[in-house]
């Protein structure tokens, strides 16, 4: 049994991660010289034509600090205070923003909707607008849709479509949630742009910190018009840095060569590994389909503590009840998967 001082990654998240190297090279260069700041700089100018090529679309992109600016202000970008947002009931704007788009909205309601592995069942968006139609009722406007959900299953291209045809009969506008957006595109193997805005998506908020980047993510507008202003929304909500290229550098370093899919793919790898491993252990029963780099997993609760007493550091309920979350990172080797693996096949067959 190794000591967990001789562990230098887990899987309690992806967010435990170190910066990927193509990431820290470039934040060090874009640091060797003096820039322009507030987003006037080249390598914020770079790093946006990066995501207009790979998107295939002349888009409007910002950049931001995290995941919960990146949602709560494109969503309120897309709505007025008496509008609602039809999300899934998992999903992050609703569980694990606290309220921030509901705040930054000035008051948009969230309203859930229902579906199987973490997806939105298009029936639910038919059911919520046709709820009601009176003026007392949030006016639908805005459905987000999570891409890899939030239980790691991913919407193919057909299922997308699907979801967003519904929402465009009722008039609604499409958010996506990327914050595993490359691990959605590795997992297909599809171009970025038929999972965005050829499927219908007005506006992406695109994950960098969970793919290797440090701090940052981006939002990406399909859209232009629906991007006005969004600069001083970003000001106001503290988005704004002053030093944007310490954002936005590291995102040349990810998207030029493709290091970003690179990164997604081995991380979705490690997942199917574990994958494996954990369904050949007796009592431990792996919740859905492993289509990114996520594992839900059912482990006996005594197990699991003595796992935690290993030294393994994972979450429990943290997005369903019982359900144990195993992230694979970019950096996760095959080794840290098959120690974790060869702990948890012991404490089982001793249980």
């Amino acid at each position: 049994m190794s000591s967990p001082t001789n562990r230098p990654r887990q899987f309690a998240s992806d967010n435990y991660s170190g910066i990927a190297p193509e990431a820290w090279a470039a934040m060090a260069e874009a640091n060797a010289i003096h820039e322009v700041s507030y987003g006037d700089d080249t390598w914020t100018q770079r790093a946006a034509d990066l995501v207009r090529e790979i998107f295939e679309r002349d888009c409007e992109v910002f950049f931001v600090f995290n995941g919960t600016a990146a949602n709560s202000l494109s969503l309120a970008s897309l709505c007025q205070s008496y509008h609602s947002i039809l999300c899934h009931e998992l999903a992050h704007v609703e569980v694990a923003e606290c309220g921030a788009p509901e705040f930054f909205a000035n008051g948009s309601k969230l309203l859930l909707l229902h579906g199987a592995y973490g997806k939105i069942d298009p029936a639910e968006i038919h059911r919520a607008v046709n709820k009601r139609a009176d003026i007392h009722y949030p006016k639908p406007r805005v459905l987000s849709l999570t891409q890899a959900t939030e239980v790691g299953t991913v919407y193919s291209v057909s299922e997308l479509k699907a979801r967003t045809e519904e929402a465009r009969k009722h008039g609604l506008r499409v958010h996506m949630d990327g914050a595993r957006f490359a691990n959605a595109v590795a997992s297909l193997s599809v171009a970025p742009a038929d999972i965005t805005w050829r499927a219908g998506v007005d506006v992406l908020c695109f994950g960098g910190t969970k793919n290797g980047i440090a701090v940052g993510e981006a939002v990406v507008f399909f859209d232009r018009e629906l991007a006005r202003e969004f600069d001083y929304r970003c000001k106001q909500g503290g988005q704004l840095a002053s030093k944007m290229r310490f954002l936005s550098a590291p995102w040349t370093g990810m998207l030029k060569d493709g290091a970003w899919l690179k990164h997604a793919r081995h991380a979705n790898a490690m997942a199917r590994r574990f994958e494996t491993g954990l369904r050949a252990i007796p009592g431990v029963t792996v919740s859905y389909a492993v289509d990114s780099n996520a594992v839900f997993a059912k482990i006996p609760p005594s197990v699991e503590k003595q796992m935690h007493e290993r030294g393994w550091k994972f979450y429990t309920g943290v997005v369903t009840p019982d359900e144990s979350r195993l992230m694979c990172s970019w950096d996760t080797t095959a080794g840290d998967v098959d120690a974790f693996v060869k702990d948890l096949r012991e404490l089982a067959a001793a249980k």
